[in-house]
């Protein structure tokens, strides 16, 4: 299975053409190599898929024939996301606890705060 379906199947993308513009961009890889759409995945391999700043971790265990529901996701992809970038993940949400709901975009100042909590300077 072709790997922009098999990430859009199991749920990691909304759509299949912006799970095509996750491996295009360079957000996907597989054994530390960025992939084209169009490589075709085997069983048991790691995918690795960038979204924002978070590197999300997926074990492939069987391919689905089409789309699945989300309660069965566990049944073809086993996230091993490492526990650091979940840690990650809950920071991020944290962070943007104290900017009121509805205020609009964030300004340069709240990125760079947010760079700097996180490390990424």
């Amino acid at each position: 299975m072709r790997i922009d379906k098999y990430i859009w199947a199991v749920r990691v993308a909304k759509t299949r053409s912006l799970a095509s513009s996750f491996c295009r961009d360079g957000k996907v890889e597989i054994e530390g190599k960025k992939v084209k759409p169009s490589r075709i995945l085997k069983e048991g391999e790691i995918i690795v898929v960038r979204k924002g700043a978070i590197f999300y971790s997926y074990e492939v265990l069987t391919f689905p024939k089409s789309r699945v529901g989300a309660s069965l996701v566990q049944d073809y992809a086993k996230d091993i996301t490492p526990k650091e970038q979940l840690d990650k993940l809950e920071m991020i949400r944290l962070a943007n606890i104290d900017r009121p709901k509805g205020l609009g975009r964030p300004t340069k100042k709240d990125r760079r705060n947010w760079a700097k909590t996180l490390g990424n300077d």
